[in-house]
């Protein structure tokens, strides 16, 4: 493809002629391969002998089409159908429509955030914004796509083979993000849209605005594009969840049948037989249901300025910023089980707890705002010289930094009001059906089982309360240098970059002084000598519970109570200071414990640095490449020859402070309730270096003018996330009892290596269609593997036990190899001249080691985000009226392990997410030339997402996203 360089002076050199073709260069604006998309995806009209450009599906089609056909190595492309018109609203809805590429949705808002390429997810693929690396606060090395604006997009590249003077810093795909640029489109261009957008259960309208202005002047040498967008989605989501199921031993006592006279489980080999813990199961954790109401705000803006001062010369300044703000509230309710503590469980053939009794079990009503602020500034400065007319330099600066909650926006207020002591239910949650189909139920509910009294306010007290504030950054410089020498149909690529990536975590919170306990215990009703009633007034409302879950059987206790947790709060504050006066109902602990941070309660609940939070990763990273192309006839067959290699080092730098458990404290107030103290804080510091060879090879052989044969070969790396990069062994303040959990970085970590290996035959039967498939293999080594065990810290003791406290430590190191290998099928096929046509590919993939639900090991591994999937995008487009229909389905899949409560003792527990199938319908109608109107309906059939852990019917999460209707107009000139 030309670069940046090639458009301008093409723009330039050719002002006539593109003048004359006045509908390309307003959808040329819109994508930055101007020159060879313009030149691609004209027709010749017979009767007049003219060049028409055809925009709308047919035309980007058409685009997507000639860039995968003339690229050297496996490339895909989505490309804006017109000026402001990217085919979806969501940047990672766009890339599902490509054959292997599926998408991740975020669990509140249920709006695609990721893509899985392959089987590889997130983190295994890096996204670029013009060719340069973005910056992204949230720890990982994937970019949350909800936070791009798709409005003025212009192109989305999806590289399955590497391209190495670009990057080989990916084992899934290189997703490369193209904006337009002034000289792309000589003179003055302006677009605007705008659209109300309504989610069915949130039942808000809620707007979608975006304008771009483009210029040029002092002919055509000097430029400036201009575009801004604000977004806004409001998103209802009803969930049923259970936090965790925990693996773990029981004792013939516990179970349903069992005649011992007396039951207290044991890990003594000595005990009585029937008190000895030696039967296989897993149990749910905590059980519950909320509702969210999330408004997700995104400030899209972007300025580029370009001058040419010489015919061969192009500098290009560009400054592109973004912020998202996304607030969830929440209401719910939660019950907390132990094993200990479980009676009369029944259990199927795999173990699972299907039922169960467990005495006194508290009650929570829940509420919370989340509220994560993403702030996002990437400005960069290009230079392309054309130096001699073989050799052309380009030379590109840049500097990007993203912030988290920037401002110290407290990242969630959380409080809990509830009943239980005195009040507590005898209680468990029965399991009757696939995850897929049906949510666990709560045997009983309501104080002392009185289901009459399920949101009996005059009984509820406080019970906890959680403020926690996470300030993540991420700075990224990277400078690269290349040249390109081209002489008949030789090309030879060859250069470097530098970049130097910084990130910085620190979380602050009420577990860390311990305040979170402060008025725990419900209340004088639960009898347990501290809590405090709530009044009336602060109950909002109830939210009923009926077809919570639309498909799913499963009931639900009859509402959840609607409250704010800062209101809550502010309750509890008005209190006063316990230390200046006696407070009934505050949580005073033992003066004799000098770790238990209560002791410094003044009234207010104030956040505390956790210092075993902070992080400071510097990884910088040289490289170097080259690469060459060449053409040649093999038996007057065209074959092109692409090879290339690039070396890459990185040098580590990994900071943290460091302390160690010295005592663990229970509570009078809360029996499940445990404190941690610690010792002595000290800074740890650790270095670390690496080195990697990364070839490449990629070939293609026109068989006939139409059939294409491909075969492509590579190494390339993925680095660890930098989050995973600390050096510190945490273990958290705030604990519950029979769940002792800490987690540990490792700054050692090595890439995950990956050879791979593609072959593909490609039939372009015909104008705007095709067929292909593709056979790929990845072996991969050095897998990061998220494992878990058990283990004591520090000799500590655990007060209930007695015995020195057992932690289920999460830590991640390098392990297993992999090889992944799989097919991609895809079709495209337009109807003649009728205005119909259809897009279609499925994904088939497997591996050699695939889960084993049988392994209870403590380093259980499989390959995550393996799934077979298809869709179908079937379309009319003439006349100016535009439908489509786009069908996705994906089947079940190994997401990650480790679930939200992940203290099993057989290593961390898998996150299965279900099969799924979403339909979505949009159209479109151009008024006149310049004036259009869209409109858009997502998930039409109502479909839910679920996942599962280690057996089907270990529901984790199922969540009611709703339906989505979009209704807007664009106008251009």
């Amino acid at each position: 493809m030309k670069t940046d360089f090639d458009r301008a002076r093409l723009a330039k050199r050719s002002r006539k002629s593109l003048a004359a073709t006045a509908s390309g260069l307003a959808l040329a604006i819109a994508f930055p391969a101007v020159a060879q998309v313009a030149e691609q995806a004209t027709i010749t009209n017979p009767a007049s002998e003219a060049d028409i450009v055809v925009t709308g599906i047919r035309g980007s089609l058409q685009r997507n089409l000639d860039i995968k056909r003339n690229s050297a190595g496996v490339v895909d492309v989505i490309s804006a159908e017109d000026i402001g018109k990217f085919p979806d609203s969501n940047v990672a809805a766009s890339l599902q429509r490509l054959p292997g590429v599926s998408i991740n949705r975020s669990g509140s808002r249920g709006e695609p955030d990721g893509i899985t390429v392959r089987g590889f997810g997130g983190d295994f693929n890096e996204t670029l914004i013009d060719g340069r690396r973005i910056s992204t606060a949230t720890g990982g090395r994937s970019v949350d796509f909800s936070s791009v604006g798709a409005d003025f997009v212009g192109q989305l590249a999806v590289l399955k083979t590497p391209d190495v003077s670009l990057s080989s810093s990916s084992i899934g795909a290189t997703v490369n993000i193209s904006y337009p640029k002034p000289f792309d489109s000589p003179g003055t261009r302006v677009a605007f849209s705008a659209a109300g957008s309504i989610q069915d259960d949130a039942g808000k309208v809620v707007p979608t605005v975006g304008a771009l202005f483009s210029k040029t002047f002092a002919d055509d040498t000097l430029g400036i594009l201009i575009d801004g967008i604000y977004t806004r989605r409001d998103t209802q989501v009803n969930r049923v969840y259970v936090s965790g199921w925990q693996g773990g031993l029981l004792a013939p006592c516990q179970l349903a049948g069992s005649n011992a006279a007396s039951c207290a489980p044991s890990d003594d080999v000595d005990a009585a037989p029937s008190d000895r813990k030696s039967v296989v199961g897993w149990y749910g954790q905590q059980y519950g249901a909320d509702q969210r109401y999330t408004k997700d705000e995104r400030i899209d803006g972007r300025i580029a300025l370009q001058w040419a001062p010489s015919d061969d010369i192009v500098l290009t300044l560009d400054d592109n910023y973004s912020r998202q703000k996304i607030v969830t509230d929440i209401a719910g309710f939660g019950v907390w089980f132990n094993q200990g503590s479980m009676r009369d469980v029944q259990q199927d053939e795999n173990g699972t707890t299907i039922d169960f009794v467990q005495q006194g079990s508290p009650t929570d009503f829940t509420a919370g705002t989340d509220t994560r602020v993403l702030e996002t500034n990437q400005i960069g400065l290009n230079m392309v010289w054309d130096a001699t007319s073989n050799l052309k330099i380009e030379a590109d600066a840049s500097y990007s930094k993203s912030r988290q909650n920037p401002d110290g926006e407290i990242s969630s207020e959380n409080g809990d009001i509830g009943y239980g002591g005195a009040l507590g239910t005898a209680n468990g949650i029965r399991v009757s059906g696939n995850s897929s189909k049906a949510f666990p139920e709560l045997t009983a509910y309501g104080p002392n089982g009185d289901a009459s009294r399920w949101l009996d306010q005059t009984i509820i007290g406080s019970h906890v309360t959680v403020r926690q504030q996470q300030v993540n950054s991420d700075e990224i410089k990277q400078f690269r240098l290349g040249a390109t020498w081209e002489q008949d149909n030789l090309t030879i690529k060859f250069g470097g970059r530098y970049m130097e990536d910084e990130f910085t975590l620190q979380n602050s919170s009420t577990f860390t002084n311990n305040f979170w306990q402060a008025y725990a215990g419900y209340g004088g009703p639960s009898g347990q000598g501290s809590g405090v009633l709530m009044p009336a007034s602060l109950i909002q409302g109830v939210i009923g519970t009926n077809n919570f879950i639309p498909g799913f059987s499963g009931v639900l206790p009859p509402g959840l109570l609607k409250y704010d947790a800062k209101e809550y709060q502010r309750i509890l504050e008005g209190l006063g200071n316990p230390y200046a006066q006696n407070v009934p109902g505050f949580n005073y602990p033992p003066p004799t414990d000098p770790n238990n941070g209560l002791l410094n309660y003044r009234g207010m609940f104030d956040l505390l640095l956790d210092p075993g939070s902070v992080q400071n990763v510097r990884e910088k990273t040289w490289s170097a490449y080259v690469r060459v192309n060449f053409e040649a006839d093999v038996a007057g067959m065209p074959f092109y020859f692409n090879a290339g290699a690039r070396e890459e080092i990185t040098k580590l730098v990994s900071a943290g402070i460091g302390r160690l458990p010295t005592s663990i404290t229970g509570s009078t107030a809360d029996p499940t309730l445990l404190t941690v103290g610690f010792g002595e804080s000290q800074p740890i510091s650790t270095k670390s270096s690496y080195s990697y060879f990364l070839p490449s090879l990629d070939m293609k052989l026109e068989l006939t003018d139409s059939l294409h044969l491909r075969f492509d070969a590579s190494r390339t790396l993925t680095r660890p996330a930098l989050n995973t990069l600390t050096p510190v062994l945490n273990v958290g303040v705030g604990q519950r009892v029979g769940a002792l959990t800490a987690t540990g970085g490792n700054p050692n970590l090595r890439p995950y290596l990956a050879d791979n290996f593609d072959l593909a035959m490609e039939w372009y039967y015909q104008r705007n269609s095709y067929a292909s498939v593709n056979f790929f293999l990845k072996d991969v080594t050095n897998f990061v593997v998220a494992g878990t065990q058990r283990q004591t810290i520090n000799g500590v003791v655990d007060p209930t036990t007695g015995a020195p406290a057992v932690f289920t430590v999460s830590q991640r190191v390098n392990g297993p190899s992999a090889t992944i290998k799989g097919v991609e099928l895809a079709w495209q096929h337009v109807f003649g001249d009728s205005g119909f046509g259809f897009n279609a590919n499925a994904t088939f993939v497997e591996t050699n080691k695939p889960y084993d639900e049988t392994n209870l090991s403590q380093s259980g591994f499989a390959v995550t985000g393996l799934a077979n999937s298809a869709n179908l995008v079937a379309f009319y487009d003439k006349n100016g009226f535009q439908f489509r229909t786009a069908v996705n389905w994906r089947d079940k899949y190994l997401q990650a392990f480790g679930q939200a409560q992940n203290n099993s003792a057989f290593g961390a527990e898998p996150t299965f997410v279900n099969s799924s199938l979403q339909i979505d319908l949009s159209t479109s109608y151009q008024l006149t030339e310049r004036f259009s109107l869209f409109g858009e309906a997502l998930n039409i059939t109502n479909e839910t997402v679920s996942t599962h852990g280690r057996f089907s019917n270990q529901l984790l999460d199922v969540y009611a996203y709703g339906r989505r209707f979009t209704a807007g107009a664009r106008y251009r000139f």
